[in-house]
């Protein structure tokens, strides 16, 4: 059996012999009319509660179990338009791109994501479309969504940049030597 099987209502055989209590069935319920008021008296009574592994469990139709092993979305969103690097134009770009990005701030660290080497290349085209390609300091970053966002938008306002994208690429990995000597030393790495 599967691990999500208690989902369908498929109890997974560990071997264990199943103890299926009989007491609730057998058991009558103590007559309480002769001493109880009028009011309980007339109550209509509970329905008895079934006896344990009586009846199996039913996934609602909300759930939708396929999902556990469907294949991954197609990526939505914008798609990276950059054609080939112009070197010149990335000479000329890189300088304004790089103080752009170091105006970004990871909102955990008081280091500016660029001094804390999680840019890890800068492209431009002849068009001058940019594309920044950096990391994050890790996959659970709460701010995974805000940090490329604010350095795209601070990147395309830099006048002679037609279009910005950012890349997220997770290798090489980030790690601490990845810092430069100023972001080690404003956080006590020294």
């Amino acid at each position: 059996m599967g691990l999500f099987s208690f989902l369908t209502g498929n109890k997974a055989s560990d071997g264990a012999p199943q103890v299926q209590s009989d007491v609730a069935t057998t058991a009558s319920a103590p007559d309480v009319t002769a001493t109880a008021p009028a009011a309980v008296a007339n109550a209509v009574p509970a329905a008895p509660a079934p006896a344990m592994g009586a009846t199996p469990f039913h996934a609602p139709d909300a759930w939708n179990i396929d999902a556990l092993t469907a294949p991954p979305p197609a990526p939505s969103g914008e798609k990276i338009e950059v054609g080939p690097v112009d070197p010149a134009v990335t000479a000329e770009l890189q300088p304004l791109i790089v103080a752009a990005a170091k105006t970004v701030y990871d909102p955990e660290i008081p280091v500016d994501i660029y001094e804390l080497g999680l840019i890890y290349d800068i492209e431009v085209d002849a068009a001058r479309r940019a594309l920044v390609k950096m990391t994050l300091t890790s996959p659970a970053c709460p701010s995974a969504q805000q940090i490329p966002s604010e350095l795209r938008y601070k990147v395309k306002a830099i006048p002679s940049v037609t279009e910005a994208f950012v890349e997220i690429v997770w290798d090489p990995p980030w790690d601490k030597d990845r810092m430069s000597e100023a972001a080690k030393l404003q956080l006590g790495f020294f």
